[in-house]
């Protein structure tokens, strides 16, 4: 039986291209970027055509583009470097409540240290609202972080309302765009960020590399001491293969971007429809229409995701709850507590995330398998027995 991934938003399969572009970098033109001999120099100029290539996807200057080790770096070296080079200025930080934990655990690392962060609630959909952004800036607020697109429920942020308060107000904007780079249009100028977060694993390129976007003119501490590399803001011998494989990728995906991000939200929208369908007691977290295409984030009453993605996988069906970072705990998801669901609504959270090689095939697999699940284990369910007598 064929497995069907609905993962998406955690990892995207490595596209063959990628791969095809990376190999030499790997074997043949294995060089150091950092060296002046021809080996050295064909790296350097394979990792300067990659810097152009993201550059190139969000209208910025490739000189404004750091190579990382992936998301959680970037959100990392924004949030902390900027801390850092302005802590003498102000020492406030606004940001939301259901944002990546790689953006959450920098904001409480500061905290420790002697800064003020302010967590913003959201609404039943997910989504900060920009009055609340301006309400909670003060004398001493140096960053606004805000994420593009929620990793858990896809629900689209106000990005370009709270960048514009942001300008006006002359504080650094971050955003975490891990979810949204090369899948939706993604424009630093229209979004008003200094500062964009992105991941090629989330784009079929390679895990271990990132980028962060730092505007020309943003004062920014380095996290890593060493060598000069990435003009001296991100220490540390560049990751030549991944940054090149990076770069196909968004190639790829600027390619597709139109077509693909139309195909993934009408099979969005049947699958939702088609559960909602099917299945009794179930919610829909996230905004209905301002949310990714190919994200799908139910709560489903009276049973624990965590046992219906194991059922699921006994299906071949591979589907997740809560994010990928969180696998493992028992506690439930902070982004559905936040819409103001219960705990056992928050428990009963499941993540269908869809991508380049999902099918409706795929998808009508998934709802022949899920009510049959859904009622088994609600069957066992004394909760489910107790309310329904």
């Amino acid at each position: 039986m064929k497995r069907i991934y609905l993962d998406y938003a955690a990892t995207t399969p490595l596209h063959p291209e990628v791969f095809k572009a990376m190999k030499p970098y790997l074997l043949e033109n294995f060089g150091n970027p950092s060296t002046l001999y021809s080996y050295g120099q064909e790296a350097r100029q394979a990792v300067e055509n990659s810097r152009g290539k993201i550059a190139g996807l969000i209208h910025a200057k490739p000189e404004e583009i750091v190579f990382t080790s992936g998301g959680t770096e970037a959100n990392n070296l924004a949030i902390k470097g900027v801390a850092q080079a302005l802590g003498k200025e102000g020492n406030h930080i606004i940001t939301c409540a259901i944002e990546h934990h790689s953006v959450l655990g920098p904001c409480q690392a500061l905290e420790n240290r002697g800064f003020a962060v302010t967590y913003l609630p959201v609404n039943e959909y997910g989504q900060v609202n920009p009055e609340n952004v301006g309400n909670a800036i003060t004398q001493n607020t140096i960053l606004i972080s805000i994420m593009h697109a929620n990793n858990e429920i896809g629900t689209l942020q106000p990005v370009a309302e709270i960048g514009r308060l942001a300008r006006q107000k002359g504080i650094y904007f971050h955003t975490d765009a891990v979810q949204t780079f090369g899948h939706i249009p993604v424009d630093v100028e229209d979004l008003g960020v200094d500062l964009l977060s992105a991941s090629a694993h989330k784009i079929y390129g390679p895990k271990g590399v990132g980028a962060l976007y730092i505007r020309e003119g943003v004062k920014l501490e380095p996290l890593i001491d060493g060598g000069e590399q990435e003009d001296r803001r991100r220490a540390g011998t560049e990751n030549v293969p991944g940054i090149t494989g990076f770069g196909r990728a968004v190639e790829l995906a600027e390619a597709d971007m139109p077509g693909e991000a139309q195909r993934l939200t009408e099979l969005r929208n049947r699958f939702i429809k088609g559960l909602q369908a099917t299945i009794e007691d179930i919610h829909l977290n996230g905004h209905p229409s301002a949310r990714l295409p190919g994200n799908v984030n139910v709560s489903i009453n009276y049973v624990e995701g965590e046992a219906v993605c194991l059922n699921l996988d006994l299906e071949n069906i591979c589907a997740a709850t809560g994010s990928a970072c969180t696998t493992g705990s028992v506690e439930p998801s902070h982004v559905v507590l936040a819409l103001g669901k219960n705990r056992q609504l928050a428990h009963g959270s499941v993540r269908f995330t869809m991508g380049k090689w999902t099918t409706g095939a795929d998808i009508d697999r998934v709802k022949q398998a899920l009510p049959g699940i859904v009622a088994r284990l609600r069957s066992m369910s004394p909760l489910y027995r107790q309310d329904r007598h």
